[in-house]
């Protein structure tokens, strides 16, 4: 059985999330397609993860039996979020702008299953070459030729994170301009707002049953 693991981090419930529409209907399809498969989800809003700590972080570089009381505590709850990471055969991620870049929760996150050696920079990972999906919402839009592209940081680390130093297979959704229907100064945008979610959902879907197939098979 194929195992997903699905983190959200918007700090908005359901439907009021963009980006938690788009991974729920990612989410969704693959469990209609792969109904035997194993889900592993984070609400990183509802539960975050503790920020990684010296003790956690050093213990990462020093052999078990040499770990202080302090570094075997907190290294044993980061092994839990590497472990996580490393049973899935798909990972889900819903990275909503705020402010330019990921929220602090999903920040955290990373900064645990990240371990040189292990996760990151190893030829012999678990993680290397698991497709990843980032569902990277945005309430303008931040595109290539935008008044706003310089501003765009979520889209650009998350990539050099994710591809570049763990090695997944990455591939990005971005619902963008989802502060139209909110803000009356963008109306005349909801229009490219809706065909924008429209395709997001559409391509999630897409993707989901994609992975589920390819699992199955």
């Amino acid at each position: 059985m194929a195992t997903l693991l699905h983190v959200d981090s918007s700090v908005f419930p359901g439907a009021a999330s963009a980006s938690r529409t788009v991974t729920d209907a990612f989410r969704k399809a693959w469990e209609e397609q792969h109904p035997q498969g194993i889900v592993i989800y984070r609400d990183l809003a509802v539960n975050p993860v503790p920020h990684i700590t010296a003790d956690a972080h050093t213990a990462g570089f020093a052999p078990a039996d040499a770990h202080t009381p302090e570094q075997a505590a907190a290294f044993a709850e980061r092994l839990t979020f590497i472990e996580e990471l490393e049973r899935a055969d798909a990972i889900l991620i819903g990275a909503p702008m705020y402010n330019f870049t990921i929220p602090s929760t999903l920040k955290a996150w990373l900064d645990q299953v990240i371990l040189i050696g292990r996760t990151a920079m190893s030829e012999d990972s678990k993680i290397k070459g698991t497709p990843v999906t980032v569902v990277a919402s945005r309430g303008g839009s931040y595109a290539p030729g935008t008044p706003r592209e310089g501003y765009e940081y979520v889209q650009n680390y998350l990539e050099a994170i994710l591809r570049d130093t763990l090695a997944l297979d990455v591939h990005v959704i971005v619902p963008e301009l989802t502060m139209a229907p909110h803000n009356p100064a963008m109306a005349d945008l909801i229009p490219m707002y809706e065909a924008s979610r429209a395709k997001a959902v559409d391509e999630a879907v897409t993707k989901a049953k994609e992975f589920a197939e390819r699992f199955a098979a």
